[in-house]
């Protein structure tokens, strides 16, 4: 087969196309799906964390695989589930049925974005080149989530919810017949050992907390289901710090987070991703529900956020470049807690301009904040295990958004239709982003020290005397 880098990358990037697009315009979705279908404000986060959950448990795994049994080989399959659970989606009679169809959908999800990264990672191996791909990749990831809430009003105004998933069959079936065509098969020369006891803990740990913080409000906080679920919660937390750190090759290799800048990227993924969700899913339902703006209109305003990303994501890679992750990273903190605090005064007759403005500043934030965190997780580790190190911050960020929309949505779901009341209950949300804003800038700080740059290197000097196994899983920043 004769390799067309530029293809392959093209082809690739049909990943981060509709599953950019995917997250983006579910958020916008949620109103008229609400509406149809008749769920409570927990069920709209059902909606979004089946997703979220799969993906996060399921990423190592995928990414393990991958490097076994073929990376193209495993992204045709995952491109193949996801364009197949649109398609079920698209005709799903119910909640339920939608819930189970998103979970099918992660589960292709986890096998697609870093898979893809890792085969334009195997078939484009100059540095020049391979720095431009990641651009590209960057670059057609802001475009999605700005293009996202417009795309998605659009099709909601003309044909309704159902008409989201559909984008995603073209693109899906196009890109399985063109990866058999044009993509070379790779796979790791030593792959990882699967492990399934720590995977099965990831699982436990991260559903049983979700599904505790999303049921606790309705179900009752100290009801003895969900005590015993935050109970299970912690318990396969316990389990995985025992039982990891005994195998050869474990799903989360803990000496990792001796690196205080690794576990503070790990940390700051969290914290940031838990926040933006938090905020597209607040968003959505605040500007349709609570100021009656139409699905498109909510993505036409939305746009200020996604644009600050745009132009900031490559702002903040070439600060990392020159002066390190400590300023981009203090900034971004600084800028989503001012944007929070404009949003602890949100009501129904808040203007436009001061709302546009908080998402203009917010958006500065976010896109301020990953670059630095890519950084940090894979700065100064051995190149062997630089691939495992990102692929367990892309683990944190998507546990990051599970836990936002749980988060957001139990602190407002007591307001389940009083629509006006939802926006004053979400302010005790934003006065938690605020927080979470001063924490990021703090970490930032405190992350870039000479002590926390030690720390890596003496980490990064045990874990390169071990033979490691052929992990590439890549994250563009």
């Amino acid at each position: 087969m004769r390799v067309r880098p530029n293809l392959v990358l093209a082809i690739c990037c049909s990943s981060i196309l509709i599953v950019s697009l995917d997250a983006t315009v579910m958020n916008v979705a949620l109103p008229s799906i609400r509406q149809d279908l008749g769920a409570r404000t927990s069920g709209l986060q059902w909606v979004i964390d089946a997703y979220t959950l799969v993906v996060a448990s399921l990423l190592m795994l995928s990414g393990s695989l991958a490097d076994r049994f073929g990376r193209r080989r495993v992204f045709q399959l995952g491109m193949f589930l996801f364009t197949l659970a649109s398609l079920l989606c698209s005709v799903a009679p119910n909640l339920p049925s939608l819930v189970a169809f998103r979970m099918l959908q992660g589960i292709g999800a986890s096998m697609l974005n870093p898979v893809a990264m890792s085969i334009v990672v195997n078939v484009i191996t100059e540095p020049a080149a391979r720095a431009r791909a990641i651009g590209v990749w960057g670059a057609l990831l802001g475009v999605s989530m700005a293009l996202g809430p417009l795309v998605g009003g659009g099709l909601l105004e003309l044909s309704g919810w159902r008409a989201i998933f559909w984008l995603n069959l073209p693109i899906g079936l196009s890109a399985i017949l063109l990866t058999q065509r044009f993509v070379p098969e790779s796979k790791a020369d030593r792959a990882r050992r699967i492990d399934p006891v720590g995977q099965l803990l990831v699982i436990t740990g991260l559903v049983s907390f979700t599904y505790a913080v999303i049921e606790g409000r309705h179900v009752g906080w100290s009801s003895p289901i969900i005590v015993g679920l935050f109970a299970l919660s912690l318990a396969s937390a316990v389990g995985l710090l025992v039982y990891e750190p005994r195998q050869a090759e474990p799903l989360i290799d803990f000496r990792f987070f001796r690196s205080v800048p690794f576990a503070s990227a790990t940390v700051l993924a969290v914290v940031n991703f838990a926040s933006f969700s938090g905020f597209l899913f607040l968003n959505a339902l605040y500007l349709q529900e609570v100021r009656g703006i139409p699905p498109f209109w909510t993505g036409v305003y939305t746009m200020p956020l996604a644009v600050m990303q745009i132009v900031f994501a490559p702002i903040a890679g070439r600060l990392v470049g020159k002066v390190g992750p400590r300023p981009p990273l203090v900034a971004s903190g600084i800028a989503i807690a001012i944007g929070a605090l404009m949003l602890t005064r949100l009501d129904a007759q808040t203007p436009l301009p001061w709302l546009l403005a908080a998402y203009v500043i917010f958006g500065i934030g976010v896109g301020l904040v990953n670059p630095p965190i890519t950084n940090s997780a894979v700065s100064g580790m051995p190149r062997a295990r630089a691939g495992l190190a990102s692929a367990i911050v892309s683990t944190s960020r998507q546990t990051g958004a599970s836990f936002g929309v749980a988060i957001a949505g139990a602190i407002v779901s007591g307001a389940d239709h009083q629509h006006v009341s939802s926006a004053i209950a979400a302010h005790a949300f934003w006065w938690i982003v605020v927080g979470a804003g001063i924490g990021i800038s703090a970490i930032g700080a405190l992350a870039s020290s000479s002590w926390a740059r030690a720390s890596t290197a003496s980490i990064a000097t045990l874990l390169a005397d071990e033979p490691a196994s052929g992990v590439a899983i890549v994250e563009a920043p």
